[in-house]
This record gives C-alpha cells, structure tokens and sequence, in this order.
C-alpha cells in the first residue's frame, strides 16, 4: 500500500530541559579533508561542500593541506582581535542591560569567522557584513569609540543617530553599512564584485549572511547573478545553527549542507570548521585566490555556533538547553587558538590573563571617551537639523525651505 504524502516540519535535536545533541553534524576529522587546485572544476570538488575542513586537532596541532602555516606572531595579534571582540561584547552587553544603549547584538562564540576572514582579505576588497562581525570592524582599524558612538547615537555617530544600534559602516575601512533587512547586503556585494570585475580591478567582495537568511529571496538572486557572471565574491554562510529562534533545519540545514545552495548554478562550496581560526583563514584565502584569477564566486559555510542570545531582546532559554553551547563539538574559537598557541610554545594562561586584562581596560577608557560625546540622555546632542543631510546631492528648495522653518521654531 502506498504512503500518502505528508508534511515535513523540521525539528531541533533537542529543545530546553534536553540534553543537547549535535549526531546530526557531520564532522570530519582534522587534516583529512584534500585541498584542490584553486583552477578545480566544481563538479570535481563537491566533496568540500560535504566534508568539514579543519586544520586544528583535539590535541591542538595544526594538521593537514589545509594548515596555512601562520607566522606565531600573527597568530597572536588574531588572537588578541578576537579577545577584543569578545570583552567588547561583553562590556557592551552589561551596558545594554543598564539601560545605557537601547540594543545590542553580540558575536559570542563566532569570534574567528571575522578576524580569520579578514586576516585572509587585502584593504581593497570590500565588506558587506551582517551584524556579528564586530571583530571585522576591528580588525580593518574601526576604533572602539567609534562604534561605542553609533550604538549611543550621539555626536559621535558614524551614522548621525539614522540607524539602529550595530549598525556600524566605514568607508576608509571598506565595510558596507549592515542593513537590518537580511540578505540584502548579498546583492550588494554580488554587485559590486561585478564592478569591480568590469573595471579591470584585482579587488573582491566578501559578504556574509547567517543561516536562516539563505531563506530570503535576495540570497537567491545574489548567487544566480554570481553565477551568470562570474563576479570575483566570497559568499559566506555563517551557519551558528540558530536564526533566532528557529532551528537551521527550517532554513533547509537538514537536506544538504548549506554550502552545496550554489552547485545547482556552478558556484563551489567549502564546508568549514567555524571555530577553527586556520582553517577559516585557508579556505578564505583559497576562495580569494580563485575570484582574483578569475575563477568566479565561492560558497563558505561557516560551521559555529551561537554562544549567547540571538540579541539584548532574546532568551534562549526558551528555545534550546540552556548547556548547548558549552556541548558544541567544535569547542570555543578563542580557547581552541589559545591553546594551539600554547601547545606550540608560543603563549602562556598567565600572558592570557594579562592581555584580558589590558583589552578590559582599553574597553572601559573607549565607553569613558565615547560618552563625552553625548548619551541618550545627557548632551551634546545631535543637531535635528542635520536630517536633511546626505539625501540629495544638491539639496531641494521645499527640503530647504523646511529646515529653516525648524530652526526658527526651534529659535523662538
């Protein structure tokens, strides 16, 4: 007797009052995954969207082709950039909560996806981030102040208090504005490549979207035009296994790994360890070198995890163990190079401690300086006037005529 059709609702391993249960990743073991010629046709290299490319072991040696054999030094600048990010969170997280910035969202747990993709970029190439790449902001020479001023929407702010808070840009750093609508910045970055490609110019884009975004229909128009036109782009999915509430399943995790979304339309995907710093940084690279020489667009799935809530607005409690986090098999990014560094003979816990404590400090000095500039109860603040701003090239008369009627109400 044939089955009848049925509806097919994804769900979580595992749900709060569970014991977390991550079987359903494939993981793949350290070293063990080939690294191809940057010229690989993708119909040859599907396994890299199956497979998990990871250069640090349990032991935390660096094994395998994928090991982009880092100088120690730089190794320890990444990992300071890391530990800024995560003592930035924190910092900015406990200032949330007393009511001092209206929201925040934090990168907790997915520190080594920026900072080892941005070790891997060049200054020219530009950012089209989503909101967990604090550590990209940072790394590209964003000042704390700065984006202490955009998140009090004071003076200060980059986006002269027009945005949500964490919603930094830069245009000396090259990174995009994050856009609140998800997915978007993914045609953006798709092009600007195409630009970039048309003027004859060696630059890339990178740009990043989480899991639950690959649901959107920007996503897929991006890739197709990817694709057609073989624009020089990394598209990055960090897949943290939680797109707010929801699972990644309902995304479409559960089928085929979300790096395998572009092999339909000829795009290669890599799978890769999200909390592994070289390993991120290798693949980044591999897919930079490619787009350079004109190889066309790569697909990254990032394989981390969400450590914290999905914003200052969010408990997950109410969605998954409360231990899932500290379960996950992929371990902690900044602990996991700590130790790498540490095995090699090249860090100690006691020059660990010493450095949160120095970047705890910085933090604190850059919320003291960022809030002369106003907070969002207490002066200066900004000019209304300014409103009419930045929209036009050569501002209309009714917008013109508008601002001086505010400003003599404002006078009398």
């Amino acid at each position: 007797m044939a089955k009848k059709s049925r509806l097919h609702i994804p769900r979580p391993s595992a749900r709060p009052g569970d014991k977390p249960d991550f079987s359903y990743l494939n993981l793949s073991a350290a070293g063990a995954v080939d690294r191809p010629p940057i010229d690989s046709r993708t119909r040859d290299i599907e396994y890299l969207s199956s497979d998990l490319v990871r250069v640090l072991n349990d032991d935390h040696t660096a094994k395998g082709p994928w090991d982009p054999n880092i100088d120690p030094g730089e190794l320890q600048v990444a990992l300071r950039w890391m530990l800024l990010s995560r003592v930035f969170d924190k910092r900015m997280w406990q200032i949330q909560r007393q009511g001092r910035i209206s929201f925040y969202i934090e990168a907790l747990g997915e520190e080594a996806v920026s900072v080892g993709q941005a070790m891997a970029l060049r200054p020219g190439d530009m950012c089209f981030p989503s909101y967990r790449n604090q550590g990209l902001y940072m790394y590209r020479g964003v000042k704390l102040v700065d984006m202490m001023c955009q998140c009090l929407s004071n003076t200060g702010d980059m986006c002269k208090g027009r945005q949500l808070p964490i919603m930094y840009h830069s245009n000396k750093a090259n990174v995009f504005s994050i856009s609140g609508n998800l997915g978007t910045q993914y045609p953006h970055a798709v092009g600007w490549a195409m630009a970039s490609a048309i003027k004859g110019e060696d630059h890339i884009a990178a740009s990043w979207v989480g899991d639950g975004a690959t649901a959107e229909a920007d996503f897929h128009h991006a890739i197709t035009f990817a694709a057609i036109y073989q624009a020089p782009v990394i598209l990055n999915i960090v897949n943290n296994q939680w797109a707010i509430s929801t699972f990644q399943g309902f995304a479409g995790g559960e089928r085929r790994p979300f790096a395998a979304r572009g092999l339909g339309l000829g795009i290669p995907g890599i799978r890769v360890d999200g909390n592994d710093l070289l390993a991120i940084y290798a693949t980044t690279q591999w897919a930079a070198d490619r787009a350079r020489r004109g190889g066309g667009p790569t697909m990254i799935e990032l394989v981390t995890y969400r450590g914290g809530a999905h914003s200052t607005s969010d408990d997950p409690s109410k969605y998954r163990p409360k231990d899932e986090w500290a379960a996950f098999p992929l371990g902690d990014p900044i602990e996991r190079l700590k130790q790498h560094l540490i095995t090699e003979g090249h860090w100690s816990d006691e020059k660990h401690e010493e450095l949160e404590e120095e970047l705890t400090a910085e933090v604190l000095a850059a919320w003291k300086e960022a809030q002369q500039y106003g907070t969002m109860t207490e002066g200066p603040f900004l000019d209304p006037a300014t409103m009419f701003d930045d929209i036009y090239a050569e501002t209309p008369a009714h917008l013109e005529s508008q601002r001086r009627r505010m400003i003599e109400v404002e006078g009398s």
